[in-house]
């Protein structure tokens, strides 16, 4: 009784604090988590997902965890564990797409660079030579750039239509060669040229260098991942044994998932921070 009692005292604070908040405030955080999830969804490439889609099937796959490891163990601390682990399942999933699409994208944007670059040369105007992006550009960014030519022959003004194009993208190369584009279309631009064919050696060098940083991190990485679900699958295990059940179903037992799940936490952010490269940021 103690315990319940202290933790309606601090519910109870806790709400008292809030209210000193104002709404507007609150609202503008969730404006801005909605806004960067759905640049997350932007970035993996997916037009079809909504965030409250994205909270739906992490709410969902927390559910189906949380019930199917409740079956196995019998013990609900140790299944309430694993149900925010699946919980995050898929924001893990996203985050994994939205690296692997950009990890694409920084490999064909030379390509798409020097393909543009050769169009104007030609005498292709500007919206032509992204238009032509569309059917003889790289595979991966050719929808991309077929959505920028429906948007321009529907009357969509071209300032826009890069817009909308940078938008699709969600990738810094793309608010990069959006704003240059734009310019030149505002002010002209003499030297177009020769500033893509700079911008297409710069990308290539920045992914050679980026793949080789990647493949020496690697193994790091993925080592240290293994040793943050190390302990993990060993408790699923051990959740099959009724001596090890009755260990963690005790209020002690609680105490101990919970400090075992907030370190974990905390190592696997350390170890991301630690491992992972800087990534460009969007800026334009």
């Amino acid at each position: 009784m103690a315990v319940v009692w202290g933790l309606m005292l601090g519910s109870g604070l806790l709400l008292i604090w809030w209210s000193f908040w104002p709404q507007q405030e609150a609202a503008s955080g969730r404006a801005r988590q909605d806004g960067r999830l759905r640049e997350l969804i932007a970035q993996a490439g997916i037009q079809r997902v909504s965030p409250a889609g994205v909270v739906g099937a992490m709410v969902l796959c927390g559910l189906m965890v949380l019930l199917i490891v409740f079956v196995l163990t019998r013990t609900l601390p140790i299944a309430v564990c694993f149900a925010l682990f699946g919980a995050a399942v898929p924001w893990f999933a996203l985050r994994w797409q939205a690296a692997k699409r950009r990890t694409l994208l920084r490999d064909v944007w030379p390509d798409a660079v020097d393909h543009l670059r050769s169009a104007i040369r030609a005498g292709l105007t500007l919206p032509e030579s992204l238009i032509q992006l569309g059917e003889k550009g790289p595979e991966t960014l050719r929808p991309a750039f077929r959505e920028f030519a429906r948007d321009y022959r529907s009357g969509v003004r071209f300032a826009d239509a890069v817009e909308n194009l940078k938008y699709r993208m969600a990738d810094p190369v793309a608010d990069r060669l959006a704003a240059a584009l734009r310019l030149t279309r505002e002010v002209g631009g003499a030297d177009i040229g020769h500033l893509l064919s700079t911008l297409a050696e710069f990308l290539r060098e920045d992914a050679h260098t980026r793949s080789e940083l990647e493949a020496r991190q690697s193994w790091t990485v993925n080592a240290a991942r293994l040793a943050v679900a190390a302990p993990w699958i060993v408790l699923l295990l051990l959740g099959t044994q009724p001596q090890a059940v009755a260990a963690y179903q005790s209020f002690a037992g609680a105490m101990v998932l919970a400090a075992g799940l907030v370190i974990s936490v905390v190592c696997y952010r350390l170890m991301v921070r630690i491992g992972s490269l800087p990534q460009e940021r969007r800026v334009l």
